[in-house]
């Protein structure tokens, strides 16, 4: 095995097509074919499966791909310091539920960089969506959380998918609302106070199972529900609704000053963690991200 061969690999992976990865690797379509065969005879694993749609990664070659990347990726940095030339632009994708600290820790990799170029990607989407991105090797981390609803449920699902869940942070559930809300002054909110407000959370597609839920209290205990899709959305109806959510307190300077969290009286809390491909050693990204989220979670 050789990094040419992984460069091949990736750019095969990259392009959807032999010709174009060809193309883009300045050599022949025949030279790219024969070294990936060489390289999954190696190995003894199909990397690539081939239609006449083009070539697309198995399933065991997404794994393989996900290591190849941070070879590649760690053979640049060598490179660039010691000949002063980027050769190759770093790549990092992360899958997360609403959490403005990862939306900070993400920025903090993207400081961290340095590169005249890269290629980085922040998914805030739906809790399958983030389990199935890292487990598909599209993403490198996943932030959820763990609680006693959806513990069980989540656990079986990573086991099978053969990820880790990594706590970060465990909080007592609250609630969000505006300045202005008529519980605003409250210390602390029983769930029945909220039954004449909106009770807005993050909509989950196709899977709507409780487990799967980004909020700790099931709708179908309340009255007034609205479902959105993206955390601007959220902040304009908590305000202009007099609506709530409820979360794991987590404060940033990137939520609005008008919002605030007061602790909801519910029997359970809230494990946030990190979501990773078990055995898999985390890029020089991974581990800034990591860091930086460690940093900025809640005391």
């Amino acid at each position: 095995m050789t990094l040419q061969q992984l460069k091949y690999a990736d750019a095969v992976a990259e392009c959807g097509s032999l010709s174009e990865a060809a193309r883009q690797m300045f050599v022949t379509q025949p030279t790219l074919t024969e070294s990936l065969r060489a390289l999954e005879e190696e190995l003894r694993v199909a990397i690539f499966t081939r239609s006449s749609r083009g070539v697309s990664l198995t399933r065991e070659g997404e794994e393989f791909l996900a290591s190849a990347r941070q070879i590649l990726d760690d053979a640049a940095r060598i490179q660039e310091k010691y000949t002063g030339k980027a050769v190759r632009r770093p790549q990092f994708a992360v899958s997360c539920q609403h959490y403005a600290f990862a939306v900070e820790a993400f920025m903090e990799v993207v400081k961290a960089c340095g590169a005249e170029s890269y290629d980085f990607t922040l998914r805030e989407t739906v809790t399958s969506e983030i389990i199935d991105d890292v487990a598909r090797h599209r993403s490198e981390i996943g932030i959820l959380y763990l609680s006693k609803r959806n513990e069980r449920a989540i656990t079986k699902i990573l086991r099978k998918e053969e990820l880790s869940f990594e706590e970060l942070f465990v909080a007592k559930p609250h609630v969000f609302l505006g300045r202005r809300h008529p519980l605003a002054k409250k210390k602390s909110i029983k769930p029945h106070e909220l039954d004449d407000y909106p009770y807005l959370t993050y909509e989950q597609g196709v899977e709507n199972a409780l487990y799967f839920a980004e909020e700790v209290m099931p709708a179908i205990d309340r009255k007034k529900n609205i479902r959105v899709r993206d955390r601007a959305t959220m902040t304009k109806l908590l305000l202009g609704l007099n609506g709530y959510t409820v979360s794991s307190g987590a404060s940033s300077k990137m939520y609005s000053s008008d919002i605030i969290a007061i602790p909801i009286k519910l029997d359970d809390s809230i494990r946030v963690g990190l979501v990773r491909c078990a055995g898999l050693p985390l890029s020089a990204a991974g581990k800034t991200f990591v860091a930086a989220v460690r940093q900025k979670v809640p005391q």
